[in-house]
C-alpha cells in the first residue's frame, strides 16, 4: 500500500462514515466502516466522533488484526469486518450501521420477507443473524452464516452489515437494504393486508437483469 493510496481510501472511507450520520443510518460513533487496500484494512477508530477524523488519524490493521497503521484503537466490531475480509477474497469494503428500520425488522422475522426486486442485488433474501455481543467472535460466526452467498444481512437487536467491491458498492446495499426493510414495515403496518412478496423465480429473473444494470465499457 502507497502512501497516496493510503491517504485517498481513508479520506474515502470517513466520506462515508460521515454518510452514515448524515443519512441517518447511525447515531453519534455507532457503526463502522472499513476499507480494504492490499493486506492492510483501515477502520474507522472506536468511540471518535466522524466529524473530529483528520487524515492524521488514519488507522489500519492487517488481516489477523494486528494494528500496522495510526495509534488510534480501531473500531470494537473489527472481528465482524475481518471476517469478511478473510471469507471473500473479493470483499474490498463492509459498512455496518444501526439503521432504524433495518434493526426494527431484526426484532420481528428470521428473514427479510422479499418485497422488492432489489433483494436479488444481495444474494436473495437477507437473512437475521442471531443476537450476540457485540465485538465478539460469536457474533463474527453467526454474521458470517447470514451471509451465505449473500453481500448483506441484519444483526438482530443490532443493525445492518454488507460488503462490496467499493465502498460506494457497500454504501449502497446499506441504503438498499434500509429502504427494503421500511417499505416491508410500511406495508406490513396496514390493517387487513398482506404484503405480496416475489417468487424465486422472479428474483432469479432480476438477478439476471442487475448483471447487465448500469454504465459499461
Amino acid at each position: 500500500m502507497t502512501r497516496s493510496s493510503e491517504e485517498a481510501a481513508w479520506a474515502e472511507l470517513v466520506a462515508t462514515a460521515r454518510r452514515t450520520v448524515a443519512d441517518g443510518l447511525v447515531v453519534g460513533t455507532s457503526g463502522n466502516v472499513s476499507v480494504r487496500v492490499g493486506d492492510t484494512v483501515l477502520v474507522t477508530p472506536s468511540g471518535v466522533p466522524y466529524d473530529r477524523l483528520t487524515p492524521h488519524d488514519a488507522t489500519g490493521v492487517d488481516l489477523d488484526g494486528r494494528q500496522v497503521l495510526g495509534s488510534l484503537v480501531p473500531t470494537s466490531e473489527l472481528p465482524m469486518h475481518l471476517a469478511v475480509y478473510r471469507a471473500d477474497p473479493g470483499a474490498r469494503a463492509v459498512v455496518h450501521t444501526h439503521a432504524v428500520h433495518a434493526t426494527a425488522v431484526s426484532l420481528l422475522v428470521s428473514e427479510l420477507p422479499p418485497v422488492h426486486y432489489m433483494t436479488a442485488a444481495l444474494g436473495g433474501p437477507v437473512r437475521v443473524a442471531p443476537y450476540a455481543a457485540y465485538g465478539t467472535g460469536e457474533l463474527a460466526r453467526a454474521m458470517l452464516d447470514a451471509l451465505a452467498d449473500r453481500t448483506g444481512c441484519l444483526l438482530r437487536n443490532h443493525g445492518t452489515i454488507t460488503y462490496g467491491t467499493s465502498l460506494d458498492q457497500a454504501y449502497d446495499r446499506t441504503a438498499q437494504l434500509e429502504w427494503m426493510c421500511r417499505l416491508w414495515l410500511t406495508a406490513a403496518s396496514v390493517p387487513g393486508h398482506t404484503p405480496s412478496l416475489l417468487t424465486p423465480a422472479q428474483l432469479a429473473e432480476a438477478a439476471e437483469r442487475l448483471r447487465g444494470y448500469g454504465q459499461h465499457g
